[in-house]
């Protein structure tokens, strides 16, 4: 009868979010036959549904598995460095993104250099960022998670197939508008499932942190600690730019709003939740934990919320969970899809595509791929340690390139292509060859590398001056 009852509140509450996520894009007369429409959601997006879609694409299981499975506090500063990313988000990075009125974060680029093949050079490696590392990944710890609380049959692969599947139906038939509405109504369940376990938690160790390792309730790292403190003076503000102002995941929310007001006051909103909320959802029961039953790594917050939650309770928290999961791959999914149809197919292939028979197509063959690597994430020491780091490879070379473009003028666009190129195969060499500092400091040399050398290859191959316009506001940059 228990699971009966489980597995029924599990189904209404997940068939509750669809419904409702139906009927508000039911109410939109728009069809999803342009790309604004499908991948912007034709501009219409309120600012309740920006917070609420960049809250939850971000915050999901591997958030919630990844950083309780260190189980320390010092992972709360991944969470406390947003708010900082998200505020240059709002203030710097909308107006300008507004003022191009891009599709895509790389048609900034395509219009700063005037050259689409930067464009499609980004869009591309964003595509291997998301489909090699973020979609398999997402797959996986959302699987563990589920399998690690409910101690069900299923293995990894059936479980991550069942969310690829939904989580592709939501990204295929209602575009951005159904992705974000569905991520909204999620969210609020999240937010709130989550803060009961913090409360579970805290309350199962009696409030008490006595006992617990020093080293596992600071914030101030030490050099063997996975974030050292000097790390904040060098690559976390970039990591946290790139992330939270450059990546097409976050940042097609904030430009799907019919305002620049509107889209600020969305973003702005989402930085309060992360400052006020996440990061005692993040770390809190990770150390509660320890505390109760020692090391238990990616485990940990399956575990904890199967021991700790009201049994009547399992089945609301695993539609909420199971949301988190579908919400951030779908969310992801239907970013891939916009960067491969707008900065590759609609440059190189065919101008006026069929919207959405060509998502639908690139779409399910980005699910195959991720399906097919979950395996590779299961190794995994820690899988959010194993994100960060690999996303260096990735996340530096793209935001040198946005760097270049809007603080200097006159940098031919083959420059800024080759340094991305070489900071790719930079950092590669410093993850898997030599690493003299911690690899947050090995991304900061990336970035400053990228752009240096951008800058010597447009003066001394193509014998172009590069001009600095950095000047006070947004305003000034875009239109330098």
């Amino acid at each position: 009868m228990d699971k009966i009852i489980q597995f029924g509140v599990f189904l209404f509450l997940t068939l509750l979010v669809a419904f409702l996520t139906w009927r508000k894009c039911a109410q939109s007369p728009s069809r999803g036959e342009s790309s604004k429409d499908y991948f912007l959601a034709n501009g219409g997006l309120s600012w309740v549904f920006i917070a609420g879609s960049i809250t939850l694409t971000n915050l999901s299981t591997d958030q919630l598995v990844g950083m309780n499975g260190n189980q320390m506090a010092l992972l709360a500063l991944w969470e406390l460095s947003a708010v900082v990313g998200l505020f240059i988000l709002a203030k710097v990075f909308v107006p300008i993104y507004y003022k191009y009125k891009c599709t895509t974060t790389t048609e900034l680029l395509e219009k700063r250099y005037n050259n689409h093949h930067i464009r499609a050079t980004v869009g591309t490696l964003f595509l291997l960022g998301n489909v090699f590392i973020y979609l398999p990944a997402m797959l996986y710890s959302g699987s563990l998670f589920m399998q690690s609380m409910f101690q069900v049959e299923l293995g990894i692969m059936p479980l991550s197939i069942m969310f690829a599947l939904v989580g592709a139906a939501y990204s295929i038939f209602g575009g951005l508008r159904a992705v974000a509405v569905s991520d909204t109504y999620s969210g609020i369940g999240l937010l709130a499932m989550g803060m009961l376990v913090v409360f579970l938690s805290l309350k199962a160790i009696g409030f008490d942190f006595s006992g617990i390792p020093a080293e596992r309730l600071t914030l101030i790292g030490d050099d063997n600690s996975p974030i050292p403190w000097h790390t904040l003076l060098t690559g976390m503000l970039f990591i946290q730019i790139f992330y939270w102002s450059t990546n097409q995941t976050i940042t097609q929310r904030a430009m799907a709003a019919p305002t620049i007001k509107e889209a600020q006051r969305g973003v702005l909103t989402a930085a309060v939740i992360r400052l006020c909320i996440v990061p005692a959802m993040v770390v809190i029961p990770g150390i509660a934990a320890y505390k109760l039953y020692g090391q238990l790594g990616d485990a940990t917050y399956g575990h904890l919320v199967g021991e700790l939650m009201p049994h009547w309770m399992s089945g609301a928290f695993a539609a909420v969970m199971a949301a988190a999961v579908l919400t951030s791959f779908n969310s992801v999914l239907n970013s891939s899809a916009a960067l491969y149809v707008c900065d590759i197919h609609e440059k190189y292939f065919n101008s006026t595509p069929d919207i959405k028979k060509l998502s639908t197509t690139v779409s399910l063959t980005f699910v195959a791929i991720a399906l097919v690597l979950v395996p590779v994430y299961s190794g995994a020491e820690s899988i959010i340690n194993l994100l960060q780091q690999l996303n260096g490879l990735l996340s530096m070379p793209i935001l040198s390139a946005f760097i270049t473009g809007l603080i200097f003028r006159g940098v031919d666009a083959r420059s800024v292509i080759l340094s991305v190129v070489f900071g790719t195969l930079l950092y590669a060499f410093f993850t898997f060859g030599w690493a003299p500092f911690h690899y947050i400091h090995m991304m900061f040399i990336t970035l400053l590398s990228c752009v240096a050398f951008a800058l010597f290859v447009n003066r001394f191959v193509f014998k172009k001056s590069a001009q600095f316009v950095l000047k006070k506001g947004a305003g000034d940059i875009a239109t330098a």
